[in-house]
C-alpha cells in the first residue's frame, strides 16, 4: 500500500481570510507533509513487515522501538498533520451546542477550555502538538505530545481536534507569536463541527 498526501477539505486559500495564507499552506501542506509521505512510503518499501499495513497500524506498531524511530516520525507525523488539516475550517471558530456542554461540563465552561488548550501549545517546549482528546475516563481533556508524538499511540485518549505548534505551521503568518497563532486558531480556524463529530 503507498501512502497519498490528502487533499485539503478546503481550497488552498481559503483560510486567507481567518488568518492562515496560501503560502503557508502551500509550503505545510505541499511540503513538509508530502515530505513525510514520501519518506514514510521509501521506508515501508525497504520494509517487508511493514507492507501492507494501514497508517493507523504502523503508528502504533513504531512507538516506542528505537529501530522503527523513522517510522514512527514519518508515520505519526502523516497521520497528526492528516487530522489537522480537518481540524481547520474557512468557517472556524463556532462551537456547536453538544459540544459546548461538554466542554462546560469537563472544563468548567468554553473560556476555561482555552485557557487550557493555549497552555497546553505554549507550554510544548520546541515542536509538537496540542490537542483535544476524550480520555477512557468519558471525559475531556487537552494534552500536548512532542514532534510525532501522537495519543493514537499514547494511549491518552481519542484525538477530537489538534494544533499543529511546529514553528513551520504559523512562522509565515504570526513570525515567533506562537502566543497569537494559538489564540486566531481557536476562535477564527478550529473546526469545533470536525471535534464534535469524533465526540460521537
Amino acid at each position: 500500500m503507498s501512502f497519498t498526501l490528502p487533499t485539503l477539505p478546503y481550497a488552498i486559500g481559503a483560510l486567507a481570510e481567518r488568518g492562515m495564507c496560501q503560502e503557508t499552506l502551500e509550503l505545510h501542506h505541499g511540503k513538509h507533509h508530502q515530505t513525510y509521505v514520501t519518506a514514510l512510503n521509501g521506508l515501508v518499501e525497504k520494509n517487508d513487515a511493514l507492507k501492507g499495513k494501514s497508517l493507523e497500524e504502523l503508528v502504533k506498531l513504531s512507538a516506542g522501538k528505537e529501530d522503527l524511530t523513522p517510522v514512527f516520525n514519518n508515520a505519526g507525523q502523516h497521520w497528526n498533520h492528516s487530522f489537522f488539516w480537518e481540524s481547520l475550517s474557512p468557517e472556524g471558530g463556532v462551537i456547536p451546542p453538544q459540544l459546548e456542554r461538554k466542554l462546560v461540563e469537563d472544563f468548567g465552561g468554553v473560556d476555561q477550555f482555552k485557557a487550557q488548550f493555549k497552555a497546553a501549545a505554549l507550554g510544548q517546549f520546541g515542536s509538537g502538538w496540542a490537542w483535544l482528546v476524550l480520555g477512557k475516563d468519558g471525559k475531556l481533556k487537552v494534552t500536548k505530545s512532542p514532534n510525532a508524538g501522537t495519543p493514537i499511540a499514547s494511549g491518552e485518549g481519542k484525538p477530537l481536534l489538534v494544533l499543529d505548534v511546529w514553528e513551520h505551521a504559523y512562522y509565515v503568518d504570526f513570525r515567533n507569536r506562537r502566543p497569537d497563532f494559538t489564540d486566531n486558531f481557536l476562535n477564527k480556524l478550529a473546526n469545533y463541527e470536525f471535534a464534535a463529530a469524533n465526540l460521537k
